[in-house]
């Protein structure tokens, strides 16, 4: 049975990309077989794990849901990137864009993305979606091939504002295109621990949003070590294994697998 999570938020800046290659790599740690999928037209998933030039890759996410929308086929392992953590990667580029528009005009255009999921599901434990920073097309084809979403949240007032937009969407994607669809839970990241303001922003999110979705007891502290990563192409816990951001992730892949339970 393999689990599929969109990571999502349509505030950027909140740690999607960076929960995305460290959650993915330390279920990999765990013995998981993991597919990352980059469905941001930035690449920024694609960048930080090694890839550094995604927009000059032949095969990406936009060039197998293009396949897809042309009644193409489609080989399991095309355009599939190894990284040397032992997890594979489908990446992104700029050409998502594009595909954003076209989508507009596609049948089924909802479930473009949810098609390829089918086609490589049964090799993977887990498949993380790393999504957009908005609510558009391509985040909803996320959502419709999605079990569950996680959604990284940074601990300040106004993204926590933001989550009701989210939630909200999540939950017409439920109604209208996928009944399986549920929040994995929200979690607080770039937490200074040493402040009361996290303390705050955290007991807020709880009563805002406490009934509705679930908050990961564990939560990501800020660090310069886990800025750093993305330059370096390797996760957290080849980066900086000992330090406090490693360790969180470790507990949050612990987290998520006994949900996955």
């Amino acid at each position: 049975m393999c689990k599929i999570i969109a990571i999502a938020n349509q505030k950027g800046g909140v740690g999607k990309t960076t929960t995305t290659s460290n959650l993915g790599i330390g279920l990999a740690k765990q013995g998981k077989k993991v597919l990352l999928i980059d469905a941001d037209a930035q690449g920024s998933l694609t960048a930080s794990l090694g890839f550094t030039e995604p927009d000059s890759l032949e095969v990406t996410l936009a060039t197998i849901m293009g396949n897809l929308i042309n009644d193409e086929e489609i080989e399991p392992g095309e355009g599939i990137l190894h990284h040397e953590e032992g997890i594979d990667l489908m990446p992104g580029n700029i050409e998502l864009s594009g595909l954003e528009v076209s989508l507009v005009n596609v049948m089924s255009r909802e479930t473009v993305l949810r098609s390829y999921i089918e086609v490589v599901r049964e090799n993977y434990d887990y498949i993380l979606i790393d999504c957009m920073s908005s609510l558009g097309m391509i985040t909803i084809n996320a959502f419709a091939s999605a079990d569950s979403i996680l959604i990284p949240v940074q601990a300040a007032y106004l993204p926590v504002k933001g989550l009701q937009q989210l939630i909200k969407t999540v939950g017409k994607v439920k109604r209208q295109i996928n009944p399986k669809l549920e929040i994995e839970g929200s979690l607080l990241t770039m937490v200074d621990s040493r402040t009361n303001y996290a303390k705050d922003i955290s007991s807020m999110l709880k009563e805002a949003y406490g009934s509705r979705v679930k908050i990961f007891t564990n939560v990501i502290p800020i660090s310069v070590r886990a800025a750093e990563i993305s330059a370096e192409g390797v996760s957290i816990y080849k980066h900086d294994p000992k330090g406090k951001v490693a360790s969180a992730y470790d507990s949050l892949t612990k987290e998520v697998l006994a949900d996955g339970q």
